[in-house]
Parts: C-alpha cells; structure tokens; sequence
C-alpha cells in the first residue's frame, strides 16, 4: 500500500489511471494519462507532448539518487503544468527540496511511513518559510 505525502499531510492514493512508460507510450496516446519515468529518463522527446499527461511520476531507486530532482526542474522548466510526483526512496529530510524542484507530492510505501511518521514530513511542510533566495528577495 502506498501512502501520498502532501503539504497537509499523509493522503490515500487518488489517481486511478493507470501509468506509462516511454517506451509503451504510442505515438497517437494523449489524454488522462500517467507516465512514469526512470531518474535518469530522457525527456527531450516527450518537449511537445506534456500537456497530454495529467501526472508524471519520477522514480528514485535510492534516497542517495538526486537526478529525479533535476529531472522535476527540467520538466516544469520545459512547462509541465501538472501533477508531478516523487515515487521511491525519498526520506522527510528530503521533502522540502522535493517541492522546491518542482513536485506536488510524494508517494512512499507503508513502511516508510511507519519509520517516518506524519509529523516528520509535516514538520517540512513549510518548505517556503525557509526559502533562502525568498528570504534575499523578500
């Protein structure tokens, strides 16, 4: 069972289509549809057909991995406008850069969540709070 963090905490998992990958994505799919992607993807080919997917979820096999991060800047920077995930191996500590790159929320497994209760993710929630380049800016 897999448990979606938030900025307001631990949810159920709400999507119910189902995912893709680039390589059983047809030429002619655009639509709801859910695409997964490995950290280390090439998403060059994918530049024109964003807004065909509703949610891409990143993979990070390890929390030691940090390309899925790059990968979500890349992909809000190339103008994905929707629901971006982090799926895998991201800890609470790591939260608030998951939403500084670019990701809504974060799916991690129920024993994650056992080791790293709600109120160590909650505790990261306000992520904007400590926004260094805000705080010069502001």
């Amino acid at each position: 069972m897999s448990v979606i963090v938030t900025d307001s905490g631990f949810g159920a998992e709400d999507w119910t289509g189902g995912f893709v990958t680039p390589e059983t994505l047809a030429a002619n799919d655009c639509g709801a549809l859910g695409l997964d992607l490995a950290s280390d993807a090439d998403v060059d080919g994918l530049d024109g057909r964003l807004h065909c997917f509703a949610l891409i979820r990143i993979d990070f096999p390890s929390f030691a991995d940090g390309r899925g991060f790059t990968l979500a800047a890349r992909l809000r920077r190339m103008g994905y406008g929707g629901r971006l995930r982090a799926k895998g191996h991201v800890i609470a500590d790591q939260y608030a850069m998951a939403r500084r790159s670019g990701f809504d929320e974060v799916e991690i497994d129920a024993a994650l969540a056992a080791r790293q209760p709600e109120d160590q993710w909650q505790a990261r929630a306000g992520w904007t709070a400590h926004d260094y380049q805000g705080q010069l800016r502001g």
